[in-house]
């Protein structure tokens, strides 16, 4: 088993609970006007591993990672799913936290082959930290491309798994701001007895230089970074539309 991977952070903390080993893996079905990460885009990219090559690199210092354990992001994670399913599979033998952050955005319902390779990787995964890009569908095509229907759906079925659950959605001037909007994602929000955790980050631009070094025009230029007190107030209007329901 072979998987793309774009880079690895030794010693991260903000993807998931504790210190982390964070793997990026390489490719993304999205084109988000905010990623910072566009040279994950690439499918065909990135430097090819084995999942035992992956978890030899993080068990040389694991006394790091003991309140942590391994988070897969990307790009999309989900695009190598049996990659990170036999990851997971060595990590939890060793008594290993793991942790998917995806978009969903890949999840079908109707496919019963990658419905039953997505239980597989399920079953080994403790937390999945679900990117909600827009609950309203006209803002989400026009920030990824694509609907948001699948990833609601995902959602859905991570409730039905009993699978803990954090959501993280970027808080992004003018786009994704609104306050109807934010609402109705609280309300959407507030049945699911799985979710660990709601987190609104701040939109930034430090993904700038890497559009110029691609040689790509970056799509939200003029848009101003959103602050910590921003991203606060969008996080109280979530959590009280959801005691509201």
């Amino acid at each position: 088993m072979i998987g793309r991977i774009h880079s690895i952070e030794s010693l991260g903390t903000v993807d998931g609970p504790g210190v982390r080993f964070v793997v990026f893996m390489q490719g993304c079905a999205l084109r988000c006007l905010y990623c910072h990460n566009p040279d994950t885009w690439c499918t065909n990219c990135g430097t090819e591993y084995t999942p035992s090559q992956v978890l030899e690199r993080m068990t040389r210092n694991i006394t790091f990672y003991k309140t942590g354990g391994i988070t897969v992001t990307g790009g999309e994670p989900l695009l190598q799913m049996e990659f990170v399913t036999e990851l997971f599979t060595l990590a939890k033998a060793q008594g290993i936290h793991t942790c998917i952050d995806t978009s969903g955005i890949v999840f079908d319902e109707n496919n019963a082959e990658r419905m039953a390779r997505l239980d597989a990787l399920i079953k080994v995964t403790d937390l999945v930290m679900l990117d909600i890009k827009s609950i309203d569908e006209s803002t989400h095509i026009k920030l990824t491309g694509a609907r948001n229907d699948n990833v609601l759906a995902f959602a859905s079925y991570l409730k039905k798994e009993g699978k803990k659950m954090r959501i993280r959605y970027v808080l992004v001037p003018t786009l994704t701001d609104n306050r109807e909007h934010l609402i109705r994602l609280g309300k959407f929000l507030s049945g699911f007895d799985n979710l660990e955790k709601i987190e609104v980050l701040p939109y930034h631009t430090m993904g700038v230089s890497k559009y110029e070094a691609l040689g790509v025009d970056y799509p939200l230029k003029g848009i101003p970074q959103a602050s910590s007190e921003q991203a606060s107030i969008a996080l109280e209007i979530i959590l009280d539309s959801m005691k509201k329901e």
